[in-house]
């Protein structure tokens, strides 16, 4: 008589788990839905801050000035030549000199903190142990049958076990948030935006450049021309890939304050970014073994482990 009990158990036990994974689900398609229409209000106020006159009033003034230095030549006038000039001048500078709109750093950790809050209560709910690792992409011109057309994006595979057991092509390709061999999670990257900007600045494709290009091109876009962090140095050393990071724009999100366990192990933006190039760069897995921040957030190590797989 003990057995259909134990059966009706078991029917119980696991018509709950469908019932919490279905909520958990649905949990994150509403999370995922907020994001996306708080990435169109910043795309949106973007798209304001580019909408500036100053284009139009330098070619006003270019327009006025060379009229004036017509004018100037007709009439044999000194005045209108110089007015003339101060004027193409003005115009000039309007043209090349339009102001650019900076986004304060805090705004950017605002933007971050329902990701990763997002991502933590997902690890903890699902108990997952596993390492986060970085699926690289294939090229973009790279041909694919339709059906996987899905591999052409960075992922980011969170295993339930601490374990190397990566999905099959066909899984991945199908963009499934749920896997079940091996179990665990696709995600996209913190860094999946920052990335492409990183390819503009580049000019070309994290998978058509060498390692060492990137050690030697990356400093320079992250600090000069992006304004990312103050300094940063990359190494290849043992086996690993050190990062240095020093006045990083999201150092806020390392804080004690907001207790975030998935940025050490996923990183923030900019370290999730800089896995997402090493995947592409090598064309190979990639995790974050450990990181280290100073007490006053405001350098930050990372070291990259490129899987062997």
């Amino acid at each position: 008589m003990a057995a259909p009990k134990s059966d009706d158990k078991n029917k119980s036990k696991e018509k709950d788990d469908k019932e919490s994974e279905k909520a958990t689900v649905q949990y994150l398609m509403e999370t995922i839905e907020n994001l996306q229409k708080q990435n169109e209000l910043l795309r949106h106020d973007l798209l304001k801050s580019k909408r500036t006159p100053a284009g139009k009033i330098g070619f006003i003034l270019l327009a006025i000035g060379a009229l004036t230095l017509v004018g100037s030549v007709v009439n044999t006038s000194t005045v209108l030549a110089f007015i003339g000039l101060g004027l193409t001048f003005w115009g000039a500078l309007f043209l090349f000199a339009r102001p650019i709109k900076f986004v304060r750093s805090t705004v950017l950790d605002s933007t971050a903190i329902s990701s990763y809050t997002t991502i933590d209560r997902m690890i903890q709910d699902l108990d997952y142990k596993g390492k986060p690792i970085y699926i690289p992409p294939y090229p973009k011109e790279a041909y694919l049958p339709e059906y996987l057309k899905g591999l052409k994006e960075t992922i980011v595979f969170i295993p339930a076990e601490d374990v190397v057991a990566m999905p099959t092509i066909e899984e991945m390709a199908k963009k499934q948030f749920f896997l079940k061999n091996p179990k665990g999670i696709c995600i996209a990257p913190p860094g999946y935006g920052l990335i492409d900007l990183l390819e503009k600045e580049l000019k070309t494709e994290f998978t058509q450049i060498s390692m060492d290009r990137l050690c030697s091109d990356l400093p320079t876009i992250i600090v000069s021309n992006l304004e990312l962090a103050k300094e940063f140095e990359i190494n290849q050393e043992n086996g690993l890939v050190h990062v240095k990071i020093a006045g990083s724009v999201y150092m806020d999100l390392y804080s004690s304050e907001q207790g975030f366990k998935s940025i050490h192990t996923i990183g923030s933006p900019l370290t999730s970014a800089i896995a997402c190039a090493l995947a592409k760069t090598t064309g190979k897995l990639v995790t974050i073994v450990k990181d280290a921040v100073s007490p006053d957030l405001r350098t930050i190590e990372v070291w990259y482990r490129v899987l062997e797989v």
